[in-house]
């Protein structure tokens, strides 16, 4: 069984979306730029949520 082509992506999002969120708390508050902030809300739940899709779209039965 190979991988789905979008799982890969989706780890990658979902890796900077929580090394982000990681920054956030190393940093502190006032040291960060906003899109760093933006990146730790957006892109960890946009890999989750594609990994999600990816899994049960490789999951179907194949007509």
């Amino acid at each position: 069984m190979s991988t789905p082509k979008l799982m890969p992506p989706a780890v990658a999002l979902f890796v900077l979306g929580v090394a982000a969120i990681v920054a956030m708390f190393i940093a502190g508050e006032p040291g960060l730029p906003a899109w760093v902030f933006a990146a730790g809300w957006l892109l960890a739940p946009a890999g989750l949520a594609l990994a999600v899709f990816s899994a049960v779209r490789s999951a179907r039965p194949r007509r």
